[in-house]
């Protein structure tokens, strides 16, 4: 990483970081980013009460515990999105529309993978965006492959904004909406999260059979070419569960 530029403090916390990657000493740190030692020392404590840095036995400091979770969720997404692109390429194909892939982080899904359609309009999402679980069909999908009880606590962590006037922003109706998408096998967003956006979605478990993202399908509802939904859950649903296959998924 170059040295940071000026006295901005987010280049010399990065820089501090990039460097704790190969020095342990504060002396070293400094002379690497040529950032001074009271600085590097007070980033490095900073880091230290955060979890991004540990204190060794001799003083020195190395990596902590949350930059190795993170690199590992980082890891995870890449590998996730390189395992099944094969298979959100057969959907799109099959389907003619935008198909994506997105995992579960915290109180929301991330796009991890996103596969365009040749429709002459383009979807706003993007690979690094994050959207709410209440209103989307890849948020329903992975709280309908959980338990009542733990949808309802991640629920309890999150808004429910209503996004369009479609949007169910009542934990206890979302709970038992649950019920519906578990039995079909797919989920709906009919304009729940923007209008004039229909998207069917389907849950994605890991090696542990626990539900982790989903893949969804995206259309306009004003293109005349779009699927029905009742056509493009089962195919969604069939993507999902290879691509938890490829992921370690219990068949």
């Amino acid at each position: 990483m170059p040295r940071p530029s000026g006295s901005n403090a987010v280049e010399k916390t990065l820089a501090v970081l990039d460097a704790l990657g190969e020095h342990e000493r504060i002396a070293d740190i400094s002379d690497a980013t040529g950032i001074h030692k009271s600085t590097v020392h007070r980033i490095l404590q900073d880091f230290t009460r955060l979890g991004f840095a540990r204190v060794t036995d001799q003083g020195t400091y190395q990596g902590g515990s949350r930059i190795l979770g993170l690199a590992g969720r980082v890891l995870a997404r890449s590998d996730a999105a390189e395992r099944a692109r094969p298979e959100l390429v057969a959907l799109q194909r099959g389907t003619g529309a935008t198909v994506h892939l997105a995992l579960l982080d915290g109180h929301e899904a991330v796009y991890v993978a996103k596969v365009e359609s040749a429709k002459p309009y383009r979807m706003a999402s993007r690979v690094g965006m994050a959207m709410p679980l209440h209103c989307t069909a890849i948020g329903k999908a992975v709280l309908a492959g959980m338990t009542d009880a733990d949808a309802a606590a991640l629920l309890a962590r999150a808004d429910l904004p209503a996004r369009t006037p479609n949007t169910i922003t009542d934990p206890t109706a979302l709970i038992a909406h649950l019920a519906d998408i578990r039995a079909r096998g797919w989920s709906v967003d009919d304009e729940e999260n923007e209008a004039g956006v229909r998207c069917v979605g389907a849950t994605v478990f890991d090696h542990t059979d626990r539900a982790i993202g989903a893949v969804s399908v995206s259309q306009l509802i004003t293109d005349p070419e779009s699927l029905a939904a009742d056509e493009v859950g089962p195919r969604a649903a069939a993507t999902a569960r290879a691509v938890s296959e490829l992921l370690g998924a219990p068949r």
